[in-house]
């Protein structure tokens, strides 16, 4: 399976605890991991290889230089690093025809294969939106007049790297960008559902973008159904979206001590 990252020097730590939950709960794969990064240096790099090596997994260098997106417009204290997982079809070799792009403050905490050989229907991706009303509808008009049913999280997404790179035109992008500079807030995400929200196909987000955040609203909407025991057998992806994280002092959500299980045997090795 081919695994995409991109990160930099602060987020090597949580890929690490990543990447031992994918590997822990998926014992019969093989990953293909690409590393897509601006500014880590080469034993850094190295360190993520030997730790993917070490169980039967392969990791991929793609160091994209400065001047790759010198016509990209730059938004605020957003780099160009931003573009890295819209333009990944323009960015990774081209035998590749499908990768799962995954966030390092993620835990993988089922098998992945059944997500990874998901149908892409003519879709550009497939992801999954939070069903959160108050989300939804905020990001409704702030990205109006762009016309968008859901607001999907790319911490999770599954890429359709043939059809993307027929069908897809980066110059699109870099309009969007001149033309909503002052409205975007996550601007890949921004970008990602203003442009291609008819493109994307809905994944179901309490098994593969579960936000531990809203543990009790999942509790609620679900009638009680989906409750601890259904997570831990049947969520593939728990993900810890916003501000705060894990991995930092003061941490108090309903998954810190699961986060904090795995965190501990990736640093054991």
């Amino acid at each position: 399976m081919n695994i995409l990252v991109t990160l930099d020097a602060n987020y090597l730590k949580p890929l690490k605890t990543m990447l031992k939950s994918l590997f822990l709960n998926n014992p019969n794969e093989i990953f293909n991991i690409f590393l897509l990064h601006s500014r880590l240096r080469d034993e850094e790099v190295e360190g993520v290889k030997a730790y993917a090596k070490a169980h039967g997994s392969r990791v991929n260098n793609l160091k994209i230089s400065d001047e790759s997106f010198n016509e990209a417009p730059v938004l605020f204290h957003y780099t160009r690093e931003m573009y890295f997982r819209l333009l990944a079809y323009k960015l990774l070799p081209e035998d590749l025809d499908r990768i799962l792009y995954l966030d390092p403050d993620i835990l993988v905490i089922n098998p992945i294969r059944k997500l990874y050989d998901s149908d892409f229907d003519d879709y550009f991706y497939a992801a999954a939106y939070h069903d959160i009303v108050s989300i939804k509808e905020i990001n409704k008009v702030r990205l109006y007049p762009y016309k968008i049913d859901a607001y999907y999280n790319s911490g999770v997404l599954l890429m359709n790297l043939e059809l993307l790179r027929k069908e897809a035109d980066e110059r699109e992008i870099y309009r969007f960008i001149e033309e909503n500079r002052q409205k975007l807030v996550m601007p890949d995400q921004d970008i990602l559902n203003a442009i291609y929200a008819k493109k994307i196909k809905d994944l179901d987000e309490k098994l593969y973008n579960y936000d531990t955040r809203y543990y009790n609203y999942y509790i609620f909407a679900s009638n009680g159904k989906y409750d601890m025991g259904e997570i831990i057998n049947k969520t593939v992806i728990l993900h810890f979206c916003g501000k705060k994280k894990p991995w930092q002092k003061r941490y108090s959500g309903k998954f810190h001590s699961l986060y904090k299980h795995y965190e501990k045997l990736a640093e054991s090795e």
